[in-house]
């Protein structure tokens, strides 16, 4: 494993690491039925979308590494997004589609994913490029989480010095509403 896919990998066990708790509390969030929509913009808006109404933003302490993030949680739909950032470990810089780069933290992040959670499925692992050039590596999963099971989305991406990791965690009932989501995350829409 390479030093930059390790440093990668930080960013990405943070985020998963803290899942369950997140659940939580999204599950306890007060109503967010009046909530306007959110317009959320990553790698210096090189990755932009919006989210339905119903989602309410609560940011992430930073790290003391400099990683920053937004928790959207909307309680009516039970699904949390969790949109994180970070800097590339110094002198390190990718192309906005860096196919070794992002295949190589995948796999980094299947490999945690398995470790932290014993019963992680990977379902899928899709390579997508946005209109814009941008290159995301999209992996979906199941696992037990926050007290019950959950159906996961990953979506990475990295541009320069920037690396992107995006979550979206539902409950597995709820599938049609989980992929129109994805979707409109990775159209930009």
């Amino acid at each position: 494993m390479s030093l930059l896919s390790k440093k990668a990998l930080v960013l990405l066990l943070a985020v998963a690491t803290g899942l369950g708790a997140l659940n939580a509390q999204a599950a306890k969030a007060t109503s967010s039925d009046n909530a306007p929509a959110q317009q959320v913009s990553m790698l210096g808006g090189k990755f932009t979308f919006s989210l339905p109404k119903g989602f309410i933003a609560n940011p992430l302490p930073a790290s003391p590494d400099g990683a920053t993030g937004t928790l959207y949680s909307n309680a009516t739909t039970k699904t949390v997004v969790i949109a994180a950032e970070n800097t590339l470990p110094k002198g390190i810089s990718v192309k906005d589609n860096d196919g070794q780069f992002l295949d190589s933290t995948v796999a980094d992040f299947d490999s945690a994913q398995r470790t932290s959670l014993p019963d992680y499925n990977k379902l899928s692992e899709k390579s997508l490029t946005r209109k814009t050039g941008l290159g995301l590596r999209q992996v979906d999963g199941t696992a037990t989480q926050g007290g019950g099971m959950t159906l996961t989305t990953t979506l990475m991406a990295a541009s320069g010095t920037r690396m992107t990791v995006i979550q979206v965690i539902s409950r597995p009932g709820d599938m049609a509403a989980h992929e129109t989501l994805i979707k409109q995350i990775v159209s930009g829409k």
